[in-house]
This record gives C-alpha cells, sequence and structure tokens, in this order.
C-alpha cells in the first residue's frame, strides 16, 4: 500500500495502478500509454507504484491532433473522417504507442473531459480506449467507448484513467469493435 504522503493522486487509482503493474509483472508483460484527455494521468498512477520501470516502459501525451500525427502515426485522414473521439483514432494511437516502444500491451485514450468540447454525437463525458498487444491480429479491434456523462473535468478524467488501467489487466476482458 502506498503510504498517503507519498502521492497527490486518489487512493482508488494509485490501487488500481498497483494490481496492473503486479499482475503484468507476474505475466511478464511491459506496458505503454498513449493519453490524450487524461494528460499523462495513467502513467502518473503507474509511476507511483515503487518499482514499475520493470514492468511501464513509458506513455505519451498527444493532445491535440498534430502530436497524434506526428508521434502516434494517427492518420489525418482517420482525425478528418471519424475525429479525435473515435475508435479509429484510439486503435492507431494504441498501435502506435507499441510502435514506439518495447512494450508488449498498450492502451490509448482519447476523449471529451469537458466543460466544453462536447456535441450532439459526442457529449462531454465521451471516452474512448483502445488496448493493442505486439503481435496480436492489427484487425482485431479490442476498443470500447464510454459515456461516463458530465462529472466535471476532473471526475472524467479520474473514471477514464480507471478504465484505461483496467484495460491494461493482463485478464482484462475484450470488448470488440468492428475494424475502423
Amino acid at each position: 500500500m502506498t503510504d498517503r504522503r507519498d502521492t497527490i493522486l486518489p487512493a482508488e487509482l494509485v490501487e488500481a495502478a498497483r494490481r496492473v503493474i503486479d499482475s503484468n509483472r507476474a505475466a511478464g508483460r511491459r506496458i505503454a500509454t498513449a493519453e490524450s484527455c487524461t494528460g499523462g494521468l495513467v502513467a502518473a498512477a503507474l509511476t507511483e507504484v515503487p518499482g514499475s520501470s520493470d514492468v511501464f516502459v513509458g506513455g505519451l501525451v498527444t493532445y491535440s491532433n498534430e502530436s497524434k500525427t506526428a508521434l502516434l502515426k494517427v492518420s489525418g485522414d482517420v482525425l478528418e473522417t471519424f475525429g479525435a473521439v473515435s475508435v479509429a483514432t484510439a486503435w492507431q494511437m494504441a498501435q502506435g504507442a507499441l510502435g514506439k516502444s518495447e512494450a508488449d500491451v498498450a492502451v490509448a485514450i482519447t476523449g471529451v473531459a469537458g466543460p466544453g468540447g462536447g456535441s450532439e454525437a459526442k457529449p462531454v463525458g465521451t471516452v474512448v480506449f483502445a488496448r493493442a498487444e505486439r503481435g496480436g491480429n492489427p484487425d482485431h479491434v479490442v476498443a470500447d467507448t464510454r459515456q461516463f456523462g458530465d462529472l466535471g473535468r476532473g471526475g472524467v478524467r479520474l473514471q477514464a484513467a480507471l478504465c484505461a488501467l483496467e484495460l491494461l489487466l493482463p485478464e482484462a476482458d475484450e470488448p470488440v469493435a468492428e475494424s475502423p
């Protein structure tokens, strides 16, 4: 258990990160993140766990569309056609994180944390996740869209980070979406 004086993050987030680190260490897997709306919160939680460097190889925060394209190789056509908050974008972000790291599995998070930026189709609280595994079939898209509702910016980001951590568990159920 992390001493509360050693973290500024919510206890539930740090404990979720500890489960991810411990279970991936036991499985011999290394992990990476590609974050947009969470702004590095998942990576911050993972690095709160002492000794996490043998499991967590790194993360990329790609907040703008330009950085998604430049750093993660998200296609401009995908961004234009589907938008930043889409299964197609999250999937390419996860694939890009694998390509930029030595990780075995990567999770990507993109969404609308609010208070503005939402639309009728993608209201505040809409977050899309994807998980990609090295050596996995790139046509088998593992992704999920969640509607957290308007929990406030911090609330949406916390729920998104918790969900992303769940996807990094080796035993995580695989929500499957159609190929983008």
